[in-house]
C-alpha cells in the first residue's frame, strides 16, 4: 500500500509528475510498500495563460482569496491499493476568516439548485444566517468523518460558548469520486481534516487534482478544484467577490468555453461513465461586500448563471448545492447586545451578481484546465482536457486571446 499525502499543493495524475506553485509543506504518511516519487515544482498554466476570454476584473491572485481573511487548504491523498483499487480523494478547508473563523461566524446564504448532494449544517446556515465555521469539502462517503473531525478541531481549538458547550453543525459539502477513488474504502481520517485546516493561507490556490477535487471528473475530462475572483465597483466603493468550486458534473456534449461548442468537437477519450449528468458541483462564494443573509442567499442563486454558460443543465442527478458568505459586519454574531449593521441596497446588488457569474464561469474552467489526466481504481481513467485543441478551435471561432508565450 502506498500512501502519498500533500498539504497545499497541486497534485497530478500518477504516471505524469505533478505541479505546484509553492513549496510542499508537512506530509503524513502511512505505511508504504514502495515510494511515490515527490511531485516537481513548477508553474501550471490557468485559463487566461491559455488565451481563453473572459469578462469582468479579476483580483491580484484571481482566487477567493482576495476577500480579505479568506484562507483556503488542502489534504490530498494519492495512493495505489491492492487489486487494482486505488485512494485518488482528499479534503478542502474555506476559512471565511483565517484563525478567526472559529470564534466570529460570518453572515451566509445557500441555494440548492439540484439536491442530489449532500452539506451538513446548511439548515441551520438557513434558519440562522450565520456560518459559524469553516466550509470543508470531500467526497460522498467521507461526509460523517470530516464533520466529526471538525467537531473535535473546534473543541481543540476554539473556546466553549457562553453556556459553556462546544456547540457545533459545521458545513461539510461533497461531490462523487467513487470512479477513480476507492470511495468505499474510508481513507479520509480526521488527521486529514486537520491537516486541511491547519495548512490554510492566503494567496494563490492551488487547482485542478487537490483536495476535495483531486477525484473528480467534469463534462467527461478530470476536473477538480478552481476557482476564481472578480472586481465589482458600487457607488464608487470596490468590492470583490471569489468563488471556489470543486467541480464533478456536466457532460461532454454540452461543455461550452467562451462561448465555444467545445464539447462537440472533443469527442474522443470519454472515461466511460454513461453520458449523464449525474455529477455534481459545489460552488463557495466570498466577499467583503456588506451583505445580509438574504442578499448572500440573492448571490448564491447567481452562480446557476456561471455554471450554465459552462453547459451544465443541473440533471436529475446532480448535487448543485452553493453557499456564499460576506466578512463585513465582522462583530455581527450572535449575542445578547443590539448590534449596528451596515448593508448594501437591493438595486445596488446588479455588479455583485455580474461579478458572481463571472467568477464562477472561469473557477470552472480553471479547475479544468490545471487538471491532469488520472488512472484510479479498477484502470478507470479520466483524460485531461487537450490544451492545445482546446486553443485551436477557439482560434476558429475567433474567441482566443493574445498570450505571453
Amino acid at each position: 500500500m502506498t500512501y502519498e499525502c500533500v498539504s497545499n499543493r497541486r497534485v497530478g495524475r500518477p504516471e505524469k509528475s505533478p505541479h505546484s506553485r509553492w513549496p510542499s509543506t508537512a506530509c503524513l504518511c502511512l505505511v508504504a510498500l514502495f515510494a511515490i516519487a515527490p511531485p516537481a515544482l513548477a508553474d501550471k498554466p490557468r485559463a487566461r495563460d491559455l488565451g481563453i476570454p473572459f469578462n469582468g476584473t479579476p483580483g491580484h491572485n484571481n482566487a477567493i482569496t482576495d476577500v480579505v481573511g479568506v484562507t483556503v487548504g488542502f489534504t490530498t491523498i494519492i495512493a495505489d491499493l491492492p487489486q487494482g483499487k486505488a485512494v485518488r480523494t482528499g479534503v478542502t478547508a474555506i476559512l471565511p476568516r483565517g484563525r478567526d473563523t472559529l470564534d466570529h461566524p460570518v453572515f451566509a446564504g445557500l441555494f440548492s439548485l439540484n439536491g442530489n448532494g449532500e452539506m451538513t449544517g446548511s439548515h441551520w446556515v438557513e434558519e440562522s444566517g450565520f456560518l459559524e465555521g469553516p466550509v470543508m469539502l470531500t467526497n460522498t462517503h467521507s461526509v460523517g468523518v470530516v464533520r466529526d473531525a471538525t467537531i473535535a478541531y473546534r473543541v481543540k481549538q476554539g473556546k466553549p460558548d457562553a453556556s459553556g458547550y462546544w456547540w457545533s453543525l459545521p458545513v461539510v459539502a461533497e461531490t462523487w469520486d467513487g470512479e477513480l477513488n476507492d470511495i468505499n474504502g474510508f481513507h479520509i481520517t480526521p488527521e486529514h481534516v486537520t491537516q486541511a485546516i491547519d495548512s490554510a493561507h492566503d494567496g494563490p490556490v492551488a487547482e485542478g487534482n487537490v483536495g476535495g477535487g483531486t477525484g473528480m471528473v467534469c463534462h467527461e475530462f478530470k476536473c477538480g478544484t478552481g476557482t476564481s475572483s472578480r472586481t465589482a465597483t458600487v457607488d464608487d466603493h470596490a468590492y470583490t467577490v471569489g468563488a471556489l468550486v470543486q467541480a464533478n458534473y456536466g457532460v461532454r456534449s454540452e461543455l461550452r468555453v467562451a462561448g465555444v461548442p467545445i464539447g462537440q468537437f472533443l469527442k474522443g477519450d470519454l472515461p466511460g461513465r454513461i453520458s449523464k449528468d449525474n455529477g455534481s458541483i459545489i460552488i463557495v462564494l466570498a466577499t467583503d461586500a456588506p451583505l445580509l443573509p438574504h442578499q448572500l442567499k440573492r448571490l448564491a442563486r447567481r452562480a446557476t448563471m456561471g455554471l450554465a454558460r459552462n453547459g451544465s443543465y443541473s440533471g436529475n442527478g446532480s448535487g448543485d448545492i452553493f453557499i456564499a458568505f460576506s466578512t463585513a459586519n465582522a462583530e455581527a454574531n450572535q449575542s445578547t447586545t443590539v448590534k449596528s449593521l451596515t448593508m448594501l441596497g437591493n438595486d445596488q446588488l446588479d455588479p455583485l451578481f455580474l461579478a458572481t457569474a463571472d467568477a464562477v464561469e472561469e473557477a470552472i474552467i480553471n479547475a479544468m484546465i490545471a487538471a491532469e489526466t488520472m488512472t484510479g481504481s479498477d484502470g478507470y481513467r479520466a483524460v485531461a482536457i487537450d490544451h492545445q485543441a482546446l486553443r485551436a478551435l477557439l482560434k476558429r471561432y475567433g474567441r482566443l486571446l493574445p498570450t505571453k508565450n
